[in-house]
């Protein structure tokens, strides 16, 4: 997917996840998205994996966009660093880097699509 064209390749205020751990969850209130930087994680929704996102890709973006519970669960696959995205910090993306919010779009119409062929 790549959806933030390298913009957090060199980001140095990573957060670090074991393989396994829980990145969010379902249902918890969401205030960051996340870029991951190192590792994948799985998207899973109803305890099903929808999705697994990897370096240079994007998840928890629904959070900031529409201010509502996490609709979906994000778990570390391995060993990962991601980069956390305040609103502040996507608004800046937003305005600085207009493909950016493309970007954001494309992964969200891309998570639609899947959800809509596993129903």
């Amino acid at each position: 997917m790549s959806a933030t064209i390298g913009l957090f390749r060199n980001a140095t205020d990573c957060e670090s996840f074991s393989a396994g751990q829980v990145i969010f969850q379902e249902g918890q209130p969401g205030a960051v998205m996340y870029a991951v930087k190192e590792g994948e994680v799985d998207i899973l929704v109803h305890n099903k994996v929808v999705i697994t996102v990897g370096p240079d890709d994007i998840l928890g973006e629904m959070a900031l966009i529409d201010a509502k519970p996490r609709s979906a669960t994000a778990i570390a696959r391995t060993d990962c660093k991601l980069v956390p995205i305040s609103e502040r910090r996507f608004t800046f993306l937003v305005q600085q880097t207009p493909n950016f919010a493309l970007q954001v779009m494309r992964v969200m119409a891309e998570c639609l699509r899947r959800m809509d062929a596993a129903a």
